[in-house]
């Protein structure tokens, strides 16, 4: 789970870099953790919002099927979170929101967290039919 976590963080951080050089607004250290931190907490929200769905869906309320890399539930509750959460703390920090930048930021995420999480299923798929062979 840490790998998983792990890779969310550094789509995230991806997202946040293209973005801050496409505005040329810098990549200073700072600069990239003031606007990072507010997307890395809504995610970290959304790994919580799925772990604690998946074992209140569980048959067994202590069971082990948590899968962070799953796109569904998991990686969507992720992703919504880490756009949702990220803009709620933007708007309350005057970081801005503007409507465009919801909208790409919503997509561009989107592709990178869930995108992800979809190779990795298409990879695992052809290397079961591998071994099948």
């Amino acid at each position: 789970m840490p790998v998983v976590a792990l890779i969310d963080l550094v789509a995230i951080t991806v997202f946040v870099l293209i973005g801050r050089s496409s505005h040329e607004e810098g990549l200073a250290v700072s600069g990239v953790l003031q606007t990072l931190w507010p997307f890395a907490v809504g995610a970290a929200a959304g790994w919580s919002i799925a772990y604690v769905f998946s074992h209140a869906w569980s048959s067994d309320w202590f069971g082990h099927d948590f899968r962070p890399e799953r796109i569904v539930p998991a990686g969507v509750m992720i992703w919504f979170c880490a756009v949702a959460i990220a803009m709620i703390l933007r708007y309350l920090l005057h970081q801005g929101v503007a409507v465009s930048f919801v909208i790409v930021a919503t997509i561009t995420l989107g592709v990178f967290l869930l995108g992800w999480r979809a190779l990795f299923v298409l990879a695992r798929r052809r290397s079961a039919v591998s071994r099948a062979d």
